[in-house]
């Protein structure tokens, strides 16, 4: 065992936050030439050696169980496992993955962590080149959780903690040429812990790339590229800020995209020193054109690369605004996740993110909560995103861990001056190293980590390094009673304030500042329901600056059960105490990337065009450009007029010439009906024009879709009316037709045969039904509905009867209730079913819900159709799933699918797949036989082959039992989704709160022709 004298504790050691680290700077890799520098490709610079890789690795459960020397020269090492650098413990058989939100994984007694503090020893052997002789060598790690000791042929090299910031340190004095050791030993806690505890899975190791780096003994070891732009912005000035070691002549050369010089200088440099380059007329960078010139730096033999994106960020009467111009953000929060490689993220990884994040018209991230890997803000400049860069500072467990619960601890570590120096620490990292990134737009001082001096510190160290850019901290709002003062801060922030509470806030003339939704609008499962409500808002008031959804992706671990089927695990599916189960499940896209139906609405409501009617008759429309940089020269207007889901015209527009914030008038040349028997729908799509670097040509930027109002004639009923049987034998009442029979049951006041040409349609009674399995936005409310009864709600009837009959219908009547045992009924009904000689089941259905109950999940009829009816054809919305609040992103036509296709498969099985506003629906066999349903007004339905109480008893979709028979829902109403997993309550327009509704639907049994 290691003998813990031999190193010193650093990991409680609040005095020591790093041994022989070099001061944080700016991210680049020095070049030979320009024309590598320019290409960013790491590995083709010759001052550039990585030691990703195999490593050595012994996994110990604590520190203490450390081989005693085994950073050692001599040490062997050879019986230890193999793991590749970089990665994470936790996804490679070592210690047990665990998903915690709030709590910390220890006991909270700061700054102090466990005696068993589990360690990883690293050891791997590396070779130096040649022609490394006389440079000066650096060892740098991107990322490394928790804290960590460095040996260089068993000399002690240095120590770190702060996980998701780089750490450099100068080895020249401890390597050779040729072959050398390297030995790392990795705490999976420290000090530093108290202050890093996200919302995340907790992952440990060498997580992100290490490498050597070789500098010229005298080089440029800092820059930071300011900028000013005159009033006008017709002239720029770049002042490039050099910290150098030695003395450097250094010649700057900038150049345009094109790759043109359109500056130079020179200067020689000696320890401090700065070049100031001009460029009239310069191009600004925006995240709408991101254009971005190029700086070259030339020291020696090394060449350091700089994008350099000229661009103003300033907040004017209370307005957040880039280059004078009032700007939305319409972001998204992302973690670093890799269902397999958890917090380690490939670079091809990062691109798919951007690239599937401009594919639905966000422009911002929040970096949350941490900074990510330096080359992911290189893209993002590149790709055009604006960026909340955050620093990696979060003790949201503090508000659990010493007073009950409420709060008030959370300010602890804050208000504390023995951790001024690790809060600050946090802030210097993220801003010297990401300085020069022209997305960078926003510092953001950490996240749920209480507000109190040395918050206050953090920021006001950052606005004197940095004065271009505005300062953002959450925590600092007033309801989290935190230190009064926030003149450090540019913005109020919040937290899933509703639409209500920030038109409030915008309200407020005495509200000076922008206000930043940071987190809104929680995406977890089938969700967000709220999206439009915000964006109304947003759009009305300047001073509301837009915000970012909770979250991108859901976060989870891909494994398998012991019978080897792979599923994605959450919190708890480890074993793991403490954990916070499936609410790390909560992002717009699966693990996998596929979008969840949430990032499709999200793309819809953020739209950066606006389609409006002015006058559908005369075939006018309304394109108001939302982009605030950018015209709509590269997009197309493809539409098509539909008449009854099908395209009967179609024409498309080429030119479009609206501008920033301008709105164009376009007549689309379509004839109009003036009077018809069906409904006729106008759907326009705004395309791109060309191919982009992250979507192909014709990729659908929005679409709108309007009822043309067209006279309605009324169509004649075509089906012949036979005559019917109706047997009464003492409860069932039978109803024969020409060509089919239907079986009534009054005791259960319900249909338990409906056939056609002998062919049964339904395998058990139908009922009504009012639970859904909850949503993970029903997480609050389900309490509710649990305690009156709604999960458990049976039929109990008063009284069935036929109350009247003919030659050619029946009239069957139900009196009824519905509810759970020892609670009263939680409602009455009356349904009045109909039966004619067309074979229509017509039900006139009159609910009255208790007045003091809560709103309902959903009211309609659940019909159990028995195997084999797996074609649906429906005219509603789609192509994807609908709910009240969640259906921008759809729209009205004639859509086929089968049930499986029509289910969303959460990784926690939950309502999903309803189709809201649907008009008629078709649910056959593959012979064509089924039902037809249709109503006197829109109505939703679900049909699947699992039961709501299979959803709801399922932890995750392997544990789901697939029937063979279809359910399906027919829903007066259903409540909506909304985001109340994190975010407010779902809003009254959205709840199924009518006390006192009818409901009425038709079925009947068909066979189709096709």
């Amino acid at each position: 065992m290691i003998d813990l004298k031999q190193i010193e504790k650093y990991w409680e050691d609040l005095n020591v936050l790093e041994v022989n680290r070099l001061a944080p700077r700016a991210y680049y890799i020095p070049y030979l030439d320009a024309e590598d520098a320019l290409a960013k490709t790491r590995g083709k610079s010759p001052f550039y050696q990585t030691l990703n890789g195999n490593w050595k690795f012994r996994y110990h459960t604590s520190v203490r169980e450390v081989e005693e020397g085994f950073y050692l020269e001599g040490a062997d090492v050879s019986a230890w496992d193999d793991l590749l650098v970089p990665s994470c413990w936790q996804v490679n058989g070592y210690d047990q993955p665990q998903y915690t939100n709030i709590n910390y994984p220890f006991p909270c007694d700061p700054p102090f962590v466990p005696n068993a503090n589990p360690a990883g020893a690293y050891v791997r052997e590396f070779n130096l080149a040649p022609q490394w002789d006389g440079k000066a060598k650096r060892v740098v790690f991107e990322g490394v959780n928790s804290c960590f000791y460095v040996w260089v042929n068993g000399q002690f090299a240095g120590y770190s903690q702060g996980s998701r910031m780089s750490a450099e340190f100068d080895i020249t004095s401890f390597v050779r040429p040729g072959k050398n050791r390297m030995a790392v030993l990795v705490l999976k806690w420290c000090d530093g812990s108290y202050i890093e505890d996200q919302d995340a899975w907790r992952y440990s190791g060498i997580f992100r790339d290490v490498y050597l780096l070789a500098r010229d003994e005298a080089h440029i070891r800092d820059v930071f590229n300011k900028q000013e732009l005159s009033a006008d912005f017709s002239r720029a000035v770049l002042r490039s800020e050099m910290e150098t070691v030695g003395t450097c002549q250094v010649q700057a050369v900038l150049r345009d995209a094109a790759g043109n010089p359109v500056a130079n200088g020179t200067a020689t440099v000696d320890g401090q020193g700065s070049i100031e380059l001009a460029v009239n007329d310069p191009v600004l960078w925006n995240a709408e054109a991101p254009y971005l010139y190029r700086l070259f730096l030339t020291s020696g033999e090394e060449v350091i690369h700089f994008s350099v994106g000229f661009r103003q960020i300033d907040i004017t009467d209370g307005v957040f605004r880039i280059n004078g111009k009032a700007i939305k953000l319409k972001g998204v929060n992302r973690h670093d996740s890799h269902p397999e490689l958890g917090q380690t993220i490939p670079y091809a990884h990062m691109i798919q993110d951007l690239m599937l994040m401009k594919k639905h018209n966000i422009n911002t991230i929040r970096e949350a909560h941490y900074p990510n890997d330096p080359r992911f803000l290189d893209l993002c400049d590149t790709f055009g995103f604006y960026v909340v860069d955050e620093a990696d500072l979060e003790c949201h467990g503090l508000s659990t861990g010493g007073d009950g619960g409420n709060g008030a601890d959370i300010h602890q570590l804050t208000r504390d001056p023995a951790w001024e120096r690790a809060f600050v620490d946090r802030a210097k990292r993220l801003v010297e190293r990401d300085k020069n990134h022209p997305s960078v737009v926003i510092w953001s001082m950490g996240n749920e980590a209480g507000y109190d001096v040395n918050h206050i510190a953090m920021a006001r160290w950052t606005k004197g390094r940095d004065a271009s850019r505005p300062v953002h901290y959450e925590s600092a709002a007033p309801v989290y009673k935190g230190h009064p003062d926030t003149s450090c801060l540019d913005m109020e922030s919040r937290m899933y304030a509703s639409p209500q509470e920030i038109e409030a806030y915008a309200s407020d003339e005495n509200a000076a500042k922008p206000m930043f939704l940071c987190e809104y609008s929680h995406a977890m499962g089938n969700s967000p329901g709220d999206l439009q409500e915000y964006w109304d808002v947003i759009y009305k008031y300047p001073k509301l600056m837009g915000g970012c959804v909770w979250e991108w992706c859901d976060h989870s671990v891909k494994t398998q059960t012991p019978d080897v089927v792979p599923f994605y695990a959450y919190g708890g599916d480890f074993g793991d105490k403490p954990n916070d189960g499936n609410f790390c499940m909560d992002g717009l896209v699966y693990p996998d990337r596929t979008p969840h139906t949430g990032l499709l609405e999200l793309k819809k409501v953020i739209a950066p065009v606006r389609i409006e009617a002015d006058d559908l008759k005369q075939g006018r429309i309304r394109l108001t450009n939302l982009y605030d940089f950018i015209g709509l020269s590269h997009l197309s207007l493809f539409w098509k007029v539909e008449k009854d889901g099908e395209t009967v015209q179609q024409g498309e527009i080429t030119e479009l010439a609206a501008g920033p914030h301008q709105t164009q008038t376009l007549t689309l040349d379509y004839s109009f009906p003036e009077a018809a028997c069906e409904r006729y729908f106008l759907t326009l799509l705004l395309e791109q024009k060309q191919e982009t670097f992250w979507s192909a040509k014709g990729h659908e930027v929005t679409f709108e879709q309007f009822e043309l109002p067209v006279a309605k004639l009324e169509a004649e009923k075509q089906l012949p009316i036979y005559p019917i049987r109706v047997v009464q034998e003492d409860d069932r009442v039978t109803v024969e037709g020409f060509d089919f029979e239907y079986v009534f049951d009054l005791i259960g006041g319900a249909f338990v045969r409906i056939s056609k040409h002998g062919v049964q349609m339904i395998s058990e009674p139908t009922k009504f039904a009012i639970w859904r399995a909850p949503m993970d936005n029903d997480r609050n409310v389900k309490s509710q509905w649990r305690e009156r009864g709604y999960e458990r709600a049976q039929i109990h009837v008063y009284e069935a009867k036929v109350v009247e009959t003919a030659d050619t219908f029946v009239k069957i009547e139900v009196r009824y209730s519905l509810g759970g045992y020892h609670k009263y009924p939680i409602l009455h009904g009356t349904a009045v079913w109909t039966v004619d000689g067309t074979g229509e089941i017509a039900l006139h259905n009159q609910v009255k819900v208790r007045e003091d109950y809560p709103f309902l999940p959903r009211y309609g009829l659940q019909l159990t159709m028995s195997q084999g009816y797996e074609a649906v054809e429906y005219f509603g919305n789609g192509p994807h799933e609908s709910y009240i609040d969640k259906r921008r992103s759809v729209r009205k036509g004639k859509y086929a699918a089968s049930v499986d296709q029509l289910f969303e498969n959460y990784l926690m099985p939950q309502e999903n797949g309803s189709r809201y506003g649907t008009e008629w629906l078709l649910v056959t066999n593959a012979l064509g036989m089924g039902l037809k349903i249709d109503g006197d007004r829109e109505f939703s339905f679900n049909a699947a082959h699992y039961t709501p109480e299979q959803l709801e008893e399922a932890g995750h979709p392997h544990e789901l039992t697939k029937r063979k028979e279809t359910i399906l829902h027919l829903d007066y109403k259903m409540s909506g989704s909304g985001s109340n997993s994190c975010g407010p309550d779902l809003l009254p327009a959205y709840r199924l709160e009518e006390k006192e509704f009818a409901f009425a639907i038709r079925l009947r049994p068909v066979l189709t022709d096709k």
